[in-house]
């Protein structure tokens, strides 16, 4: 496959700045969010019942704390180089797992929640579920390839959308969604495994596969829709009306009105999180690294959650920072 501008490649866009802190919602900002400081070590500390954190992880990915369960959507910790950031993009890098990345960041977790299988949102997902024997959900695509990386069956849960599964204290409603696309109207690596394939060895082995949002609902909390991806079928998001909304910021004007279908199908959240406007081939070191023109997009998205949803309020989220909400 041959090299790819960052440009043509990922994500869609627009939105507001406000602050969510570690006790709640403070007065809207231009600037990142003010919150509980990231914990020393990211072994989690003593929880009272009932208490839900939420830690940014970079790209889509997020670690979600409920009490004595820990849920991950999209846990991409390894952030190897691909080029994608300096040029040129090498679809053929190998998938490398940085154990010692992950390792000191994930001491558990009960489910992993896969909104696509490309690389930045997939590739730890295997190696996460076989360590703490999490039950992974996603596509037909994500449940084909766990095979492939030798995870049981019996651990992967295919889904499509319109499942609403209860966990007790919480529920997760799946909803079928859409991949961004470049300005070719293109989705890199597009596809899905309908079979197990051979265990992937590059980038470009990790397809789309169909792209899913899930409604993450507390008892007693709040609920929070994630994306992963930056289009939105906005039919399938009737109903949900979350308080917050985890929104993949757009990086090409090849999907018309994505933020403004997006924020209206969504009943326009009391909080909207911009996510994956970071350079997430760097470490997770704050304040999160984010290219120049994905500044100027971030800063566009921000204007626009604020037009389109005055009564919104953003949080500009930082690594590993504990947010409740």
């Amino acid at each position: 496959m041959p090299n790819l501008d960052r440009r043509r490649f990922l994500r869609d866009a627009a939105a507001t700045t406000a602050l969510v802190s570690a006790g709640g919602l403070a007065v809207g900002s231009a600037t990142p969010a003010q919150a509980a400081p990231p914990a020393a070590a990211p072994a989690p500390t003593a929880r009272r019942k009932g208490a839900v954190s939420f830690r940014w992880w970079g790209t889509a990915g997020w670690r979600v704390d409920i009490g004595e369960r820990t849920v991950l959507v999209d846990p991409y910790l390894s952030r190897i180089d691909t080029g994608l950031f300096t040029g040129p993009f090498r679809t053929d890098t190998p998938l490398t797992v940085r154990t010692d990345v992950i390792d000191p960041r994930v001491d558990r977790a009960t489910t992993v929640l896969v909104t696509h299988t490309h690389w930045d949102h997939y590739m730890d997902v295997p190696y996460i579920a076989g360590r703490t024997g999490a039950r992974v959900f996603g596509t037909l695509t994500a449940y084909h390839l766990g095979l492939a990386y030798g995870l049981p069956s019996t651990q992967l849960s295919a889904v499509k959308g319109g499942e609403v599964l209860d966990f007790g204290d919480h529920t997760v409603e799946v909803v079928g969604s859409l991949h961004s696309r470049n300005p070719s109207y293109s989705v890199a690596f597009p596809g899905v495994r309908v079979s197990q394939p051979a265990q992937p060895a590059t980038i470009a082995d990790l397809p789309e596969g169909d792209t899913l949002g899930y409604l993450l609902r507390v008892d007693g909390g709040p609920s929070v829709y994630f994306t992963g991806a930056s289009d939105v079928a906005e039919r399938n998001l009737t109903g949900l009306a979350p308080d917050v909304a985890m929104v993949a910021m757009q990086n090409a004007t090849t999907t018309g009105d994505y933020l403004p279908r997006l924020l209206a199908g969504l009943d326009y959240p009391k909080v909207v999180v911009p996510v994956h406007y970071d350079n997430f081939e760097t470490g997770l070191q704050n304040p999160p690294p984010v290219a120049t023109t994905d500044r100027e997009r971030l800063n566009d998205m921000i204007a626009a959650v604020r037009r389109i949803s005055p009564r919104s309020r953003v949080l500009v989220p930082e690594y590993e920072t504990a947010y409740h909400f």
